[in-house]
């Protein structure tokens, strides 16, 4: 059984509600004028990135397939459309059978991304793409923001393990797309059951504080969970003397003590005398597991520790800073009338203060040096250059309303591995600095 298949146990009718008002009160009006049925092209893309980002992270297009495929007005959503008086009743009747039947290309999921790369686009009328405004930008804003950040502790860590363990600091809900964020952008395992759930992602946890003041002494509750769940455990040694708290977990498991896991103080300081008394007494093979308040620079700061894994919470499910990649939905291209064969005219927003848009159904190519390093984004709208013809990013997600891209999510975490490493190396350097590549128009 494929867990993926599951789906989680939430009473949620459909995704049709994940949605503005105005995306239905623009329907409502287009549907009068006549305009609703125009052939039309939205592209996802940011304009910036969060200050001091050398790179995005695309995360979040399976959730957004299957948004897309669950995006049904049933019996009850229509009821209470009606009720509140959103939208009239002929919208009403056109909505109780939509079905997307466009067509969607984006950046495959785990690629990176830079400003103006057109990392999703919806092609269909106005009509049927503009309802999947808000709920696109929803997953693709939290995720990627959730997988930037995780890819970065990931570089920071080299190597070494990463327990995504924010669920108490986030919505239910979004602890689960923040594990599976997590998970694309490097993480190793989480300690939501929800998202193992959901998504095959591999679990861990042993104990908290509490099992431990639970006890009428630390040596009872050691002994309790080893007896429990065998002396490849990980017992949680800082409660009280971490000293001498490694010496009982020692005498209790011997030497093939799994892990230890220290939560709190000057944990470099920390980590090196606890794995100088490991190895004292014995328990060489036993590791070392972080936590406490962790984001990139503290992990950073441990790499010269003897530290083999590092569980993070508050800053991982936060976007460690920046919860959202300010991603936007626009149109950038429509048909002149409802004809099928209508040629396309680009369209764009022209503002001041840095919200203007570049029109037209873009491409998109990563252009490399003479060592296979990337060093350009090329966006254009025009023919694609010879030279940039086997570069090009965007991939067929959904064709004529069906899925055509659904991918393990262990490919989309191999993915966005290599894509990092295809980058300079200065894309990893946690000091603040501008996109790593530039984007080039074309």
């Amino acid at each position: 059984m494929n867990a993926a298949d599951l789906g989680l146990p939430v009473d949620v009718p459909s995704t049709a509600l994940f949605t503005d008002q105005y995306e239905l009160t623009m329907l409502q009006a287009a549907l009068r004028a006549g305009t609703a049925d125009r052939r039309s092209v939205f592209e996802v893309f940011t304009r910036r990135l969060p200050e001091g980002r050398r790179y995005g992270v695309v995360a979040g297009t399976g959730r957004v397939l299957d948004a897309v495929e669950n995006f049904r007005f049933d019996a009850g959503v229509l009821g209470f459309l009606r009720e509140r008086g959103i939208v009239d009743e002929p919208t009403l009747e056109w909505l109780a059978g939509y079905r997307f039947s466009g067509d969607i290309w984006g950046y495959p999921e785990g690629e990176v991304y830079f400003p103006g790369s057109p990392i999703l686009r919806v092609e269909g009328s106005f009509a049927e793409c503009v309802l999947l405004e808000t709920v696109i930008l929803s997953i693709l804003n939290h995720d990627s923001a959730i997988a930037a950040a995780a890819s970065r502790m990931s570089a920071a860590a080299g190597g070494r393990r990463l327990i995504e363990m924010g669920a108490r600091r986030t919505h239910e809900l979004a602890a689960v797309a923040s594990s599976r964020a997590a998970y694309v952008g490097g993480f190793d395992s989480t300690s939501d059951l929800a998202a193992g759930f959901r998504y095959g992602i591999p679990t861990v946890g042993t104990s908290a504080h509490a099992f431990t003041l639970l006890h009428d002494s630390e040596r009872d509750a050691f002994r309790a969970q080893i007896d429990s769940l065998g002396k490849g455990t990980t017992l949680l040694v800082d409660t009280y003397d971490v000293a001498e708290a490694v010496r009982t977990a020692v005498e209790l498991a011997g030497t093939d003590l799994g892990a230890v896991r220290i939560d709190s103080g000057d944990l470099l300081l920390v980590a090196h005398r606890v794995r100088q008394q490991l190895d004292e007494l014995g328990a060489t093979e036993t590791k070392i597991v972080v936590t406490s308040d962790l984001d990139e620079y503290a992990i950073a700061s441990l790499a010269a520790a003897p530290v083999d894994a590092y569980g993070v919470g508050t800053q991982l499910v936060t976007g460690s800073g920046h919860p959202t990649c300010s991603m936007v939905y626009k149109l950038v291209a429509r048909a002149g009338s409802d004809d099928p064969k209508a040629p396309l005219v680009p369209v764009a927003k022209k503002s001041l203060g840095g919200k203007q848009s570049v029109g037209g159904r873009k491409w998109a190519a990563r252009r490399l040096d003479a060592e296979g390093v990337a060093e350009a984004e090329v966006v254009g709208t025009g023919a694609v250059p010879a030279g940039l013809a086997d570069r090009q990013l965007l991939v067929e997600l959904v064709r004529g309303g069906e899925v055509v891209a659904r991918e393990p999510l262990d490919a989309v975490r191999d993915r966005h591995i290599r894509a990092r490493a295809g980058l300079p190396m200065s894309a990893i350097q946690l000091s603040r600095g501008e996109p790593v590549i530039p984007t080039q128009y074309v």
